[in-house]
C-alpha cells in the first residue's frame, strides 16, 4: 500500500470552482429516499434536509451527495417524475440556505440530472456509467459537469445475481477504460470512477476489490469510494448497519492508503478525521 496517487494534480471543475483531490475529500451522504438501507426515511421534511445538510458541511463534506431512488439491493422501482418530485425542490431548499454548497445528484436518469443541475446541482453520480439511459453521456458533456461513473451490472434489482467473473479487477477496469472512452467523446472534462462496492459484487469480491484499489489508479481519474455502513462490514462483522461505524472507518483507511480521493459516507466527521491521519502519514 502507498500513497503516490495523492500526489497526483487531479481536480474538479464544478461551476468554476478547481476542487483539488491531490488531499483526499468527502463526500456526505443525503437520501431523501424511504427505504434506503441505512438511513430510509430519516430525511422526509425540510426541516430535517436542512440540518443533517448543516451537519454534512459543518463536519467537513466537501461535497453532498443527494439521491432520491435507493439503489440498495432489490430496492422499489421509482418513477422518473417521483423521482424529480422528491429531489429537485430539495436541491433549491439547500442553495437557498447553504448557497456554496457543492451538490451531488445521485441518479442514473438523464432528465433528472438536467433539471437539478438548472437548479443549482454541479456533479452527476450515476451507478449505471450511463447503461440505464442511453441519454446520460450526452447530457453530462452538454451541461459541462464532472460525472461520477460507477461499476455495476444489471439493475438494482437484478444486480446480486451477476456476480460471477473470470477475472473480477481485469473486467471492471476493462468495463472503465471503455465508459471512460465514451465520456471523452461526448466531451465529458472531469471523470470520477467508483468500484461500485456491493454491486453485484460478492463479499469476497467487495474485499479483493478494495485490497486491489491501486491497480485503478491507472485510469489517471480520481477514485470514489463508497464501502459507509454496507453489508460488506456489518455482515463480516455480524452486526447492523447501525452499529457499522468503526468498520466503515477502518476500511475507508484502506481505502485512502490504496489511493481513494473521495470518501462518500454517512458520516462524516470520522471520515474527516480518517483523512486527517492518513494525511499526516
Amino acid at each position: 500500500m502507498n500513497s503516490e496517487k495523492n500526489n497526483k494534480n487531479l481536480s474538479l471543475n464544478c461551476k468554476g470552482e478547481l476542487i483539488d483531490l491531490s488531499t483526499p475529500k468527502v463526500m456526505g451522504i443525503l437520501n431523501i429516499t424511504p427505504d434506503s438501507f441505512y438511513d430510509g426515511g430519516q430525511f422526509k421534511d425540510s426541516k430535517s434536509i436542512l440540518v443533517q445538510t448543516e451537519k454534512l458541511i459543518s463536519e467537513g463534506a466537501t461535497f453532498v451527495d443527494v439521491g432520491a431512488y435507493s439503489s440498495r439491493p432489490g430496492a422499489d422501482f421509482v418513477s422518473e417524475n417521483e423521482e424529480l418530485h422528491r429531489i429537485t425542490p430539495v436541491v433549491e431548499l439547500i442553495l437557498k440556505h447553504f448557497p456554496k454548497a457543492l451538490i451531488s445528484i445521485d441518479s442514473f436518469r438523464a432528465n433528472v440530472i438536467r433539471e437539478c443541475v438548472n437548479a443549482g446541482a454541479v456533479i452527476s453520480n450515476d451507478i449505471s456509467a450511463g447503461h440505464l439511459d442511453d441519454q446520460m453521456m450526452k447530457t453530462i458533456g452538454e451541461l459541462g459537469i464532472p460525472y461520477i461513473m460507477m461499476h455495476m451490472r444489471g439493475t438494482p434489482q437484478t444486480m446480486q445475481n451477476l456476480t460471477h467473473y473470470d477475472h473480477l479487477v481485469t473486467e471492471i477496469f476493462s468495463y472503465f477504460s471503455e465508459r471512460i472512452q465514451l465520456a471523452k467523446q461526448h466531451q465529458i472534462m472531469d471523470v470520477v470512477i467508483d468500484p461500485g462496492f456491493g454491486f453485484a459484487k460478492s463479499l469476497s469480491q467487495n474485499y479483493e476489490l478494495l485490497g486491489k484499489l491501486e491497480f485503478f489508479q491507472n485510469l489517471n481519474c480520481p477514485i470514489l469510494c463508497g464501502v459507509s455502513r454496507k453489508s460488506m462490514i456489518y455482515k463480516t462483522l455480524n452486526c447492523l448497519p447501525k452499529e457499522a461505524l468503526n468498520g466503515t472507518t477502518a476500511l475507508n483507511m484502506v481505502a485512502l492508503m490504496n489511493g481513494a480521493n473521495i470518501l462518500r459516507v454517512h458520516d462524516v466527521k470520522e471520515a474527516m478525521e480518517c483523512v486527517k491521519l492518513f494525511n499526516q502519514l
